[in-house]
C-alpha cells in the first residue's frame, strides 16, 4: 500500500536530506561530549554545536548566537520561558488558540500561586483568528491592566493553520512595555520572520517540524532583556564554572544544565543549511499551492465541512476538516489503514483552540502537507475522501 504522509503538523516527513546520515555520523565516528574534553572529537562536536547556534540565530534574525539556547522541544522552551519568568501576582494575556504546551504551564502556575496568577484569554473568531488594526488594539487595551507582565502568543495554529497577526501584537507590547513570547511550532522553517522586526523577547521552536531535522531538540532565542531576569528551568552540570556552587549566570550556560542531545544537534545542523540552501519562499509557495488545490478540491465534495480559512490569506498549509455525516475518527482511521493517508484525528493538543472553532469535543480531521508533497497526493486523497463518504 502506498503511503501519503499529510501530518506534518505533528512531525515533518520526510527530513532534510542528509539529516539521517549526520545523526549516524555523530554516532558511529564522534560519541563525544562538549564542554568536557579537550580532545579532537570533542572539539569537532563544540564547532557544530557552535556552527548549528550560528545557524538559528541567521535563520531567526538575532545578532547575538550566545542568546540562542538549546532545549529537547518547544514544550521544554515554553515551560523555561514561562515558568522563569512568571511570578506571584503576575497577569499574562494569551489567545483562545493555544497548545496546551502554553496553557497548560500556565494553568499549573495558577494552581501552585493558589490563583494569583491572572490569565486573560483574547478571544479568536470561528476562523481561529484576531482582529487587526484598531479592533485588535481595543481589544489588547481592555485586558491590559497594571500587573500584565508579557503577551504569550502562536503564530499560527496547529488545528486551523490560521496565521495571526504577531506584527501587531509586538508593537502593542513593545508601546506597553511587556514581554512578548511567541510559539513557533507551526511556523519555524516555513513562514519568514525576523526576531529584530518582532521585537520579541522569546521565539520557542522546535527542530522536528518546519524545520524538517529530528525529534528531541529544539530551542527558544532569548532577548538580553528577557535572559537577564529568566530564571533556570533546569541546573546542573554544564562543563564550565565547575567550581560555582550555582548555575553561572553566562549565556547560554545558564539555560543549557546537563548533556545536550547532540545527535539532534548534527540533525538540526544538517537540516538549517538544507533550508538555507532552498530557501523558505519557495517551501512556502510549494506548500499553499498544494493547500489551495486542496482547498479547492473540499470545496466541491458534499458532507465536508472546512474548519479556519477558507482562502489562503492568513493561512498556513494545515488544513481541519469536519465530517458531519459520518464518524471523523472512523473516516479517519479508514484513509490511513485503507489508503495509505496519514492524518490526524481528535483535538490535536489544543482543545481551546477546538471550542473556539466549534468543534469541540469532537475534534476534527487534519491534513498537514509539507514542500515534500506532489498533487498527485492531493489528488489521490481528495479521491479517497469522496470514496470513504460515499461508501459511508
Amino acid at each position: 500500500m502506498k503511503r501519503i504522509y499529510l501530518d506534518n503538523a505533528a512531525t515533518s516527513f520526510p527530513k532534510a536530506p542528509g539529516v539521517a546520515q549526520a545523526v549516524y555520523d555523530y554516532l558511529t565516528s564522534v560519541g563525544s561530549n562538549i564542554n568536557r574534553g579537550a580532545y579532537q572529537e570533542a572539539l569537532e562536536a563544540e564547532e557544530v554545536v557552535y556552527d548549528t547556534r550560528e545557524l538559528l540565530a541567521e535563520f531567526f534574525g538575532c545578532s547575538q548566537l550566545e542568546n540562542v539556547v538549546f532545549t529537547k522541544n518547544i514544550t521544554e522552551s515554553l515551560n523555561l520561558t514561562i515558568r522563569g519568568l512568571l511570578k506571584l501576582g503576575d497577569h499574562i494575556i494569551t489567545t483562545s488558540m493555544e497548545h496546551n504546551a502554553v496553557l497548560r504551564p500556565l494553568n499549573h502556575l495558577k494552581i501552585n500561586y493558589n490563583d494569583s496568577l491572572d490569565v486573560s484569554i483574547l478571544p479568536c473568531d470561528q476562523y481561529g483568528d484576531l482582529p487587526r488594526g484598531q479592533a485588535l488594539d481595543t481589544l489588547l487595551t481592555n485586558h491590559l491592566t497594571p500587573r500584565t507582565k508579557a503577551i504569550i502568543m502562536t503564530h499560527a495554529s496547529n488545528v486551523s493553520g490560521t496565521i495571526l497577526p504577531l506584527q501587531e501584537v509586538s508593537s502593542f507590547c513593545h508601546r506597553h512595555n511587556l514581554f512578548f513570547i511567541i510559539d513557533t511550532a507551526q511556523t519555524a522553517g516555513i513562514l519568514d520572520y525576523s526576531f529584530g522586526d518582532l521585537k520579541a523577547d522569546a521565539i520557542a521552536f522546535t527542530g522536528h517540524k518546519g524545520l524538517l531535522g529530528p525529534q528531541g531538540i529544539g530551542g527558544v532565542v532569548l532577548s538580553t532583556k528577557l535572559s537577564s531576569i529568566l530564571e533556570p528551568l533546569i541546573t546542573g552540570g554544564t562543563g564550565a564554572s565547575s567550581e560555582d556552587d550555582l548555575q553561572p549566570v553566562h549565556l547560554p550556560d545558564r539555560f543549557e544544565a546537563g548533556t545536550l542531545n547532540l545527535p539532534g544537534i548534527y540533525g538540526l545542523n544538517s537540516s538549517l543549511n538544507y533550508l538555507k540552501e532552498l530557501h523558505i519562499k519557495t517551501i512556502m509557495d510549494k506548500e499553499l499551492s498544494l493547500t489551495e488545490s486542496f482547498l479547492n478540491g473540499i470545496h466541491s465534495i458534499k458532507g465536508v465541512k472546512l474548519i479556519g480559512p477558507s482562502s489562503l490569506s492568513h493561512r498556513t498549509a494545515v488544513v481541519s476538516l469536519d465530517f458531519p455525516n459520518m464518524d471523523n475518527a472512523l473516516l479517519s482511521h479508514k484513509l490511513a489503514s485503507v489508503f495509505g493517508i496519514t492524518n490526524r484525528c481528535g483535538l490535536h493538543c489544543a482543545p481551546l483552540a477546538h471550542k473556539t472553532l466549534g468543534t469541540f469535543p469532537e475534534g476534527t480531521v487534519r491534513f498537514s502537507f509539507s514542500h515534500f508533497n506532489t498533487q498527485d497526493d492531493v489528488d489521490y486523497t481528495l479521491k479517497a475522501i469522496k470514496q470513504c463518504l460515499q461508501e459511508g
